[in-house]
């Protein structure tokens, strides 16, 4: 089962795949692949956050930046991979670059994932509704991740936006 969850910055999208990845049980082994490079002292601290925040849940942490299809699972069990726009932005301004490199680095991926796990949950940021005043890189991230959600959202048997907290099943239902 792909999970696709979508949502805007402080949506409860992060919490809500969280609780996704939790009520698969706890018999497979449960990952969290973490994107976001430990720049500075403030995503530093932010990565701290997060390994404490889910210290007690059950997860084996696997650190990914680039190259998510190289990533090899231990044995089947649930994924989280948080986030997609962090790993997209790696990608883009990595070594490789470019557009159509990232996003085929994205899309193999997050399928080199699914093909390893009984259950893969990603999340991701919305890019569409922010408004279309952007040039240069910063248009070239949202053009990536934006084609990046379509390709994955096309391929997840869910797909999931949250809101406030809310999650809306645009394909697919929710798990009861």
């Amino acid at each position: 089962m792909f999970t696709l969850v979508i949502g805007g910055a402080g949506s409860g999208k992060s919490v809500y795949a969280e609780t996704l990845a939790l009520a698969q049980g706890e018999k497979m082994p449960r990952y969290y692949l973490a994107t976001m490079q430990p720049f500075d002292a403030e995503c530093r601290a932010r990565i701290a956050r997060h390994r404490a925040q889910r210290a007690e849940k059950g997860f084996i942490t696997i650190e990914c930046y680039t190259g998510l299809a190289g990533v090899q699972l231990p044995a089947p069990g649930t994924v989280l991979l948080e986030c997609l726009g962090n790993l997209a932005a790696n990608e883009l301004y990595g070594p490789a670059g470019g557009e159509k490199a990232a996003l085929a680095a994205l899309v193999q991926g997050v399928k080199s994932l699914r093909s390893q796990c009984r259950a893969l949950v990603v999340v991701t940021n919305e890019v569409g509704t922010g408004g279309h005043r952007y040039a240069g890189d910063t248009l070239a991230y949202l053009r990536l991740l934006g084609a990046a959600n379509r390709a994955l959202a096309a391929e997840a048997d869910c797909f999931c936006e949250v809101c406030c907290g809310i999650p809306r099943y645009v394909k697919g239902d929710a798990p009861v």
